[in-house]
């Protein structure tokens, strides 16, 4: 699923006896579930490349999801759907250039949808239903697309797809203050402006003095 030469992905069936041998391609059928419908895919030896898919859905697997996923990034389908897994969703998901079905469904799964699933720019299926997601849900024109059903069944998780405005946490409350508070930072207002009119009347003061000494001088001498 890491590979990218296609003749890597073919499969040959080869039956050998002592006197001959002969080869017969496989012709292989799978039935899944692709972007949410449950589909039979026959003949697939023929173009079996396109379609690399992990459908794990409905089994009892228990754990976190593996980062190393994320190098599979020829990968088209994912499902992991109706199990057991928790932790986050891996951030490495990011990775999987090609994917176009990522199905994460009934498990409990927790943490925020990482924002990195909106590099995924061929995703057109996204279910992360029933589990236990909180936080923004990432905004992008990919994301905007994904309905209700995509994300209901996650108290935590707002935006508007599930109609519920995201709160700010990063805004500090306001400061509140009891009266004695109140009184004593007014009080100390009100003596920062007398020391301000204080100071600017002395500095007026000194500036007019130096402008008019010698008149002044003069004046008091004429009166003597």
């Amino acid at each position: 699923m890491t590979a990218s030469n296609i003749s890597q992905l073919q499969y040959e069936n080869t039956v050998v006896d002592s006197n001959q041998y002969w080869s017969n391609n496989i012709l292989y059928s799978i039935t899944m579930s692709n972007k949410g419908v449950v589909l039979n895919y026959q003949n697939l030896q023929q173009d079996f490349y396109s379609m690399i898919a992990i459908d794990l859905s409905s089994n009892k697997l228990v754990g976190e999801i593996p980062n190393a996923m994320g190098d599979l990034n020829h990968l088209v389908l994912l499902n992991l759907s109706n199990n057991m897994l928790y932790g986050n969703v891996p951030t490495s998901f990011g990775q999987l250039s090609n994917l176009e079905a990522l199905d994460l469904s009934r498990n409990h799964l927790s943490g925020e949808i990482p924002p990195q699933l909106t590099e995924l720019t061929f995703l057109e299926f996204f279910n992360v239903s029933f589990n236990n997601l909180s936080g923004p849900i990432p905004d992008s024109k990919q994301f905007n697309t994904f309905e209700n059903n995509s994300f209901m069944g996650n108290q935590g998780l707002c935006g508007m797809q599930v109609s519920k405005e995201c709160e700010d946490h990063a805004k500090p409350p306001p400061p509140t203050y009891d009266g004695d508070e109140d009184s004593e930072s007014e009080h100390l207002f009100n003596w920062k402006i007398v020391l301000i009119g204080y100071g600017g009347g002395l500095v007026a003061g000194i500036a007019l003095g130096s402008a008019f000494s010698h008149d002044i001088f003069m004046l008091l001498k004429k009166v003597f």
